[in-house]
């Protein structure tokens, strides 16, 4: 999140007028009352057959895989503990419960929430942070990005190309698009729903479900207060959460008990945004390198404070750890690289720490941007987009340190190229 929004935010919350806050009490997750407000979450049961498998694997003792994607609300912020409380892994334990074999180990769990990044960012780490670079197979796949793509470049390119990542891997996995909600009654799901439109999706919106009777009084009929539902303006609560899994739960449970269609979804149709990303691939000193031909001049080390993020039950991994970094230290060369693509992503490092500077990025000799590190000012993952053309094609890539910051670092994270 950058400072800018963070701004931005703030402001809309404190222009904002309340009303009185409803009795301080206890949420009443038992009542007909919030059994009404889930329900209301429920955007489009969409079309269920790739559900319905899934379901049908769990109880026949299979194993099933079901991941998450998204921003900071599925790596599990505003929860306590985050890793045992959080959306993402209770609606795991809610599904195994509910569909599961026996003990229900049949059924796994994958979580890959990034604080404050988009969809752009999420559909270039998708094959190394949820396929486990094809050790794992997702099932089911939750993306929730609503809240986190205010700042996409691409305006919904990069979110619907996720979509299509994933629903067309040769095992057919289901797709839910979950659209959680700020404080301020904020989402993205009127840019992002029409994807969900277009191919028929599940869509579990928590901003229809908890908007509507956050202004009412108990005696009008609210539910849950805002100060019960957020832990912040951002990120739910232990309570938000457990709101956000009884949404996904009432998806899975009207699913069960809907007929199944008799057809896929249909993909063999344009896209209603764009596609030009579906084919991403993640090139960092570890991925795909050979595909460039790379001199990382001075950018030649590798930096070892990246952002972090905390991945299923709540193993903390470091984010591109593969990285290029330049330091005062190393010289004035520049990074240079060819790369045969028609679309090219850079992503690099956000930093709160001062001894960072910007850079300057050139394609084929022309300056295209200038990387500043301290535009969200804290260690951060930055996705921005160099070039997209219609045919692949031989570009070259030089990135030097800006004039006047030749006495600072820069961290080039990775890259993301479709060919």
């Amino acid at each position: 999140m950058s400072w800018s929004m963070t701004i931005t935010l703030l402001l809309v919350f404190m222009l904002t007028i309340s009303l009185p806050a409803a009795a301080n009490t206890a949420v009443d997750f038992d009542s007909d009352a919030y059994r009404t407000m889930i329900a209301k979450s429920l955007m489009n049961l969409g079309n269920n057959k790739r559900i319905k498998e899934v379901i049908r694997k769990a109880e026949n003792g299979e194993d099933v895989t079901i991941a998450f994607i998204g921003g900071s609300i599925t790596e599990g912020a505003g929860a306590n503990p985050a890793p045992l409380n959080c959306y993402a892994y209770q609606t795991y334990l809610g599904f195994k419960e509910m569909f599961g074999s026996g003990d229900g180990s049949n059924v796994h769990f994958v979580k890959a929430g990034v604080g404050g990044t988009p969809s752009q960012l999420g559909v270039i780490r998708y094959e190394r942070d949820v396929i486990r670079s094809g050790t794992v197979e997702p099932d089911l796949v939750v993306v929730e990005f609503a809240v986190n793509d205010w700042d996409d470049e691409t305006k919904g390119v990069a979110y619907e190309s996720l979509v299509l990542k994933i629903l067309e891997a040769e095992n057919n996995p289901a797709v839910i698009l979950l659209f959680s909600v700020f404080e301020n009654d904020w989402n993205l799901q009127d840019r992002l729903a029409p994807v969900g439109w277009h191919y028929n999706l599940p869509m579990v919106s928590i901003k229809n479900a908890v908007v509507p009777q956050f202004r009412l009084s108990r005696e009008q009929g609210n539910v849950i207060t805002k100060q019960q539902f957020f832990a912040d303006i951002y990120h739910p609560t232990n309570d938000g959460h457990r709101v956000m899994t009884d949404c996904l739960m009432y998806l899975f449970s009207e699913i069960a008990r809907s007929p199944e269609d008799e057809y896929d979804i249909d993909l063999d149709k344009a896209p209603v945004i764009g596609s030009a990303f579906k084919d991403i691939i993640l090139l960092d000193r570890k991925e795909n390198f050979d595909v460039a031909e790379i001199s990382p001049g001075a950018f030649s080390m590798t930096d070892r404070d990246v952002q972090r993020a905390m991945f299923d039950r709540g193993v903390s991994i470091p984010l591109f750890p593969n990285n290029w970094m330049r330091s005062p230290d190393s010289g004035s060369e520049s990074f240079k690289m060819k790369i045969n693509s028609k679309s090219l992503m850079l992503v690099f490092k956000d930093s709160w720490n001062p001894q960072f500077g910007k850079a300057e990025v050139y394609v084929d000799g022309e300056l295209v941007l200038t990387a500043d590190p301290h535009i969200i000012n804290w260690t951060h993952c930055h996705p921005v987009l160099l070039y997209q053309e219609d045919e692949a094609r031989l570009h070259e890539i030089e990135i030097k340190m800006a004039p006047g910051d030749e006495d600072k670092y820069f961290t080039i994270l990775g890259f993301g190229y479709v060919l």
